[in-house]
């Protein structure tokens, strides 16, 4: 059986090849090359750049399975660059990494895999593959609870699943360095990828050179005053309460609500952050819709635990939900993602919160004198 594994010149993609290897797979290394010709400087430096990509080779060469360097830098500007800035640009708050995975590598590279004749695609995310007892392939999340992945992985084409293998998803991640350390991988000590690969520096800078700044208020939720003024809703997330510049800087105050619409950004008490439910569009389900249980688990961002949720209603667009208890800064942009136990049912982008806000004032006074400082 032939596996197209993707290597990113990590030490988890690099394990993944070895051990597929050792389990007599034909295995074919690939990197899916997103940088572009004109890299900026800090940019693609900490995962899939050409150091990464030589590094992905040497690994290949070291293990003994041939590799290559396939072309996706139309895709990736097409499909994650510039939503990324669109989303920005409405008021939400996106997450790069899970459209890379639903519409890059596991729709491009299955595709790329059934092209060279494999039978499978592998990648090194802590993720379990499962059969059921129907024979059914499902993805639950990694034996490492500090590394699982199935948050990112939940637009995964229904059809896709049997084709995709985990190889590192029953492994912890210090058993993987020694795996790789015992094999002598030059990538056994690399240190991990934390940054979003295109963006130079801090995400705030990025954006400000991407789209138009333009004079807003910043308003108390409750009462509809003028506390503030900034450059743009693009700049703030929900929950923010750092780097407001509020007239009163010594009220903690939290972002609660963006209207790029009137550029008017929202902030109130940690309590006016709180929120009920969530709406969510486009979704993904990794079942059969009639099987997607009315009491499940909902992880709304990737370094929160999940939480109890009914299903409120369900469709093959998107879903809504009311959690059992209310949670903190439930941002639109980010990604709702369903569970029942330790299985991934799918998932959708969180369109809206559940929360009623006051109706802006008749008239908006005029802003103080002086803009914040980003």
């Amino acid at each position: 059986m032939r596996v197209l594994c993707a290597m990113s010149g990590g030490v988890d993609s690099s394990v993944t090849a070895a051990l597929l290897k050792d389990a007599g797979y034909g295995v074919i290394g690939a990197m899916m090359r997103f940088w572009p010709d004109d890299k900026r400087t800090d940019t693609f430096d900490s995962c899939c750049s050409p150091d990464a990509a030589y590094e992905a080779r040497r690994v290949a060469e070291q293990v003994g399975v041939p590799f290559y360097l396939l072309d996706y830098r139309e895709q990736f500007q097409r499909h994650i660059v510039g939503p990324f800035l669109d989303e920005y640009a409405r008021g939400r708050t996106p997450n790069p990494c899970v459209n890379c995975n639903t519409k890059v590598k596991f729709d491009e590279l299955v595709r790329k895999a059934r092209m060279l004749g494999c039978q499978y695609v592998a990648t090194g995310h802590y993720v379990k593959r499962v059969e059921s007892a129907r024979g059914e392939v499902e993805f639950h999340r990694g034996d490492d609870p500090r590394k699982d992945q199935t948050y990112f992985l939940w637009g995964t084409p229904r059809d896709a699943l049997p084709f995709i293998l985990f190889p590192v998803g029953e492994l912890e991640k210090p058993r993987v360095r020694e795996i790789a350390a015992e094999r002598g991988l030059l990538t056994a000590s690399k240190p991990e990828s934390q940054n979003i690969c295109f963006v130079p520096g801090r995400v705030q800078d990025y954006v400000a050179e991407q789209l138009p700044q333009a004079q807003g208020f910043i308003r108390e939720i409750k009462t509809g005053e003028v506390v503030g003024e900034h450059l743009g809703t693009q700049f703030y997330t929900l929950g923010q309460k750092k780097g407001l510049g509020l007239y009163q800087s010594h009220r903690v105050r939290h972002v609660v609500h963006l209207d790029p619409v009137t550029n008017t950004v929202w902030v109130g008490d940690y309590e006016d952050c709180l929120w009920t439910g969530l709406r969510a569009e486009g979704a993904n389900y990794l079942l059969d819709l009639a099987e997607l249980p009315r009491e499940l688990e909902v992880q709304v961002r990737y370094r929160t635990r999940s939480v109890r949720a009914t299903v409120l209603h369900a469709d093959q667009h998107g879903f809504e939900l009311r959690f059992e208890d209310p949670q903190f800064a439930v941002a639109p942009g980010q990604s709702a993602v369903l569970y029942a136990g330790p299985r991934l049912l799918g998932g959708g982008l969180i369109a809206d919160h559940v929360r009623e806000l006051p109706a802006l004032p008749a008239a908006a006074p005029r802003p103080r004198s002086g803009v914040p400082a980003l």
